[in-house]
C-alpha cells in the first residue's frame, strides 16, 4: 500500500486520523454495520479542537484554541504537548495562566472564535487571525506576540464586513501567483498573494477571495477585479459549491503544496444522528492553488487517493445520444473515483440566458434539476444509482447556455432531489459557474469521488467544486449500487474519455521516520466493503 505523507512544518495546521492497520479497528468494525459512514473520510470519535496547531521554531507543536470562562464568555487558550517525544501527542497539558486572549470590551461573549494557525512576520512577531463580531460587525481580528504567550491586538482588523454579523472559521493563507506548488503560511515576497477565507453560519457556505496583505499594517485588501468586492462576504467565490463547510488548510512540507479539509455536515434529520451516534464527516484532502488568471482557486483531491483505485473500467468516444442513458459496468460500489471528459459537438443549440439573472444564480440553480430537459446539455453522471428502476440516484451534470451578449457561460449541477426515497432528508439542487470558455475548449472534465454518503465533485479541472450527502435506501438494504454517463439535451455530447475505479478502504498508521512523522495507508481488511 502506498504511503499518505502528511509531514507538517511551521505554521501548520494538523488533523490526524490515527488507525492501525488491522481489520479489528474500531472504525473497521463499525463499517460492518454502518452504511452511511464513510470508508475513508477523517472522523476520529473524540478529542477534538475548535483551534488550530503551529508548529514552533524549536519544532515543538501549540495549540491555540476556543474555550469559554467561567462566565460562558469565549476565550482564546493554548495547549502543549506533555510528552513531545511522543509520535502521536496523545496528552496535552493546558498551564494555569489559560486563557492568553481575554474578551475584549467591544466584542460580543459569544462571539469570538476559531483562531488561525500562526504566522511569523518580518518583524519576528507571530501572528494569528480570530473572528469576532466588535461593535455589532463581523470581523477577522489580528493579535500579535513575541512569545506566543503574550499577544496584543492590532488596532486595525484584518478584514471587516458591515454586511455580516459574524463570518468564523477564518483562514488567510499565501498562493504563488504562478504555478502550483504551495507556500508555508509565513511565505512574503514578490510572487505571493494571499486568500481569505470565511465561513458564514447564515449560509452554511465557505467563501473566499484573492488580495493583498499589508504585513505591517496586518490587513487584508481583496484584488480590484475580485468577485463581489470589498465588503459583502457572501458575494465572494465559494469554496464548494455544496454541502461543505469550516474548511481548513496547512502546508504539506514534503510534498510542497497547500492542502484543504472541511467538515462536511449531514442532511438528515436529528434523530438520524442520536441513532447512529455521530454526526459530521471531513471531506477528502484537496490540494489547491491559484489559476492562471489569479482570480480564483484550482482544487484537486490529494494524489494519495489515487493509489486505492482498483478494477479499472473505462468508456472511450462512446456517443451518448438525446435522451441517452449509458451504464459504466464493473463498478458497483459505493466507493469510487470517476474521472470523464465530455466533448461537445455543437453549441448551437445552447438556451438563452439574461445575464441579470446570474445575479441569483441560487434560484436558476433550482429550477433547473436533471430532469429538465435542455439545449446543450443536461450532460453528466448518475452515481449511486438503484440499479435499473434509477429510483434513487444523485445526478452531477452540465449545461451551457448563451447570454445575450452572444456569450457562453457553463453551470454545474449536483441534482439529489432523487437521491434518496427515505423520508426527512434535505434533497436540494446545489449549483455553480465553471469560469471556462467552453466555446474555444469544445469540451469540459468532470471528476466524482464516491464515499458511501459523501459525493465530492471536480468540474473543469477542478475550477468549481461540489460537495453532498446521500443516503439511499437501496444501499442500506444491502443492494449494489450503479453507474451512468447520461444526456438530456437536445444533441448528442460525445464520452471522449471516462475512467472509473472502485476504491479500496484505507486506514491509517503513524511511522516515525528519520525526517519526522509520516502517515502510511493500509486498507482496512473488512469484507463489508
Amino acid at each position: 500500500m502506498a504511503a499518505f505523507p502528511l509531514v507538517v512544518s511551521a505554521a501548520t495546521v494538523i488533523f490526524c486520523l490515527l488507525l492501525p492497520s488491522s481489520s479489528s479497528s474500531p472504525i473497521c468494525a463499525a463499517r460492518t454495520q454502518d452504511h452511511v459512514r464513510t470508508a475513508y473520510h477523517f472522523q476520529p470519535a473524540k478529542n477534538w479542537q475548535n483551534g488550530s496547531v503551529t508548529i514552533l521554531p524549536d519544532g515543538q507543536p501549540v495549540i491555540l484554541y476556543s474555550g469559554i470562562d467561567a462566565d460562558r464568555r469565549q476565550v482564546q487558550n493554548v495547549a502543549f504537548p506533555k510528552n513531545p517525544r511522543d509520535p502521536l501527542l496523545r496528552e496535552w497539558t493546558k498551564p494555569g495562566y489559560n486563557p492568553v486572549v481575554p474578551l475584549p470590551a467591544d466584542v460580543s461573549a459569544d462571539n469570538f472564535r476559531d483562531p488561525t494557525t500562526a504566522w511569523l512576520g518580518r518583524d519576528g512577531l507571530w501572528r494569528f487571525a480570530i473572528s469576532a463580531v466588535a461593535n455589532g460587525v463581523g470581523t477577522t481580528l489580528v493579535y500579535r506576540s513575541a512569545d506566543f504567550l503574550r499577544w496584543e491586538r492590532n488596532a486595525a482588523p484584518l478584514h471587516a464586513s458591515r454586511d455580516a454579523v459574524m463570518a468564523e472559521f477564518p483562514d488567510l493563507f499565501p498562493v504563488a501567483a504562478r504555478g502550483a506548488e504551495g507556500l508555508d503560511t509565513s511565505a512574503r515576497g514578490a510572487g505571493v498573494k494571499r486568500v481569505l477565507k470565511v465561513s458564514m453560519p447564515d449560509t452554511l457556505q465557505d467563501y473566499y477571495t484573492v488580495g493583498r496583505y499589508d504585513d505591517e499594517a496586518d490587513t487584508f485588501t481583496p484584488d480590484e477585479d475580485a468577485r463581489g468586492g470589498d465588503d459583502d462576504y457572501r458575494s465572494w467565490r465559494r469554496m464548494d459549491h455544496g454541502h461543505l463547510y469550516a474548511s481548513k488548510t496547512f502546508f504539506d512540507a514534503r510534498k510542497n503544496r497547500r492542502v484543504l479539509w472541511a467538515w462536511v455536515n449531514e442532511s438528515d434529520s436529528e434523530a438520524d444522528d442520536v441513532a447512529r451516534g455521530w454526526s459530521g464527516l471531513q471531506s477528502f484532502p484537496r490540494a489547491l492553488w491559484l489559476d492562471p488568471a489569479g482570480r480564483q482557486l484550482v482544487q484537486w483531491s490529494v494524489e494519495e487517493i489515487e493509489t486505492l483505485r482498483r478494477g479499472r473500467a473505462a468508456m472511450l468516444g462512446a456517443e451518448v445520444e438525446s435522451g441517452g442513458l449509458r451504464e459504466i459496468g464493473g463498478i458497483a460500489s459505493s466507493q469510487a473515483d470517476v474521472d470523464v471528459v465530455f466533448e461537445i459537438p455543437s453549441l448551437e443549440r445552447a438556451e438563452g440566458l439574461d445575464a441579470n439573472r446570474l445575479l441569483y444564480a441560487d434560484a436558476v440553480f433550482e429550477e433547473m434539476g436533471a430532469s429538465v430537459q435542455g439545449g446543450v446539455g443536461p450532460f453528466g453522471l448518475l452515481v449511486m444509482a438503484s440499479g435499473d428502476d434509477l429510483r434513487e440516484h444523485t445526478a452531477v451534470f452540465f449545461r451551457v447556455f448563451r447570454l445575450l451578449r452572444g456569450e457562453y457561460t457553463v453551470l454545474m449541477f449536483t441534482d439529489l432531489t432523487r437521491s434518496s426515497t427515505k423520508t426527512g432528508v434535505y434533497r436540494p439542487t446545489h449549483g455553480g459557474f465553471v469560469d471556462m470558455d467552453i466555446e474555444k475548449d469544445k469540451s469540459i472534465s468532470l471528476r466524482t469521488l464516491i464515499d458511501h454518503s459523501i459525493i465530492e465533485s471536480f468540474g473543469g479541472g477542478g475550477l468549481t467544486c461540489m460537495t453532498a450527502r446521500v443516503y439511499p435506501e437501496h444501499v442500506a438494504r444491502g443492494s449494489s449500487s450503479h453507474l451512468y454517463a447520461f444526456n438530456s439535451g437536445s444533441d448528442a455530447v460525445k464520452v471522449r474519455k471516462l475512467e472509473a475505479w472502485e476504491l479500496a478502504t484505507a486506514s491509517v498508521n503513524v511511522v516515525v521516520e528519520d525526517h519526522g512523522l509520516a502517515a502510511s495507508g493500509d486498507m482496512c481488511t473488512s469484507s463489508a466493503y
